[in-house]
């Protein structure tokens, strides 16, 4: 939502290219969790979002990736985790029969 500070927030983490990240990031999640969300292209937009979340936690959540095994709950309470949950069920079982990949993937195949 806010280009500057999310800028200066990878800028602080010492991300390269901060700005050219925060706008790949935000896009890959708003174009992303929109597709994912009608369920259009469902596993194939899952891949950058699970990228983005295993970057998310590498590096703004970094605690609580190192606490994984040693504290399970820390990892699943950090902001990532849901995102990466969500992208990683689509990925493994695919999108569901309520999805447009359902609805066009049943229409082709007929």
């Amino acid at each position: 939502m806010n280009l500057e500070k999310t800028t200066a927030f990878f800028t602080d983490l010492g991300l390269p290219l901060p700005k050219l990240n925060a706008i790949l990031a935000g896009g890959t999640e708003c174009v992303g969790g929109l597709l994912l969300l009608v369920g259009l292209g469902s596993r194939l937009v899952s891949v950058p979002l699970i990228f983005t979340m295993v970057v998310a936690y590498a590096t703004a959540d970094k605690e609580a990736l190192a606490a994984i095994f040693s504290d399970p709950d820390k990892f699943t309470s950090a902001a990532p985790f849901p995102f990466l949950l969500a992208s990683l069920i689509v990925f493994a079982f695919g999108p569901g029969r309520f999805s447009l990949d359902a609805l066009l993937f049943k229409k082709s195949a007929k």
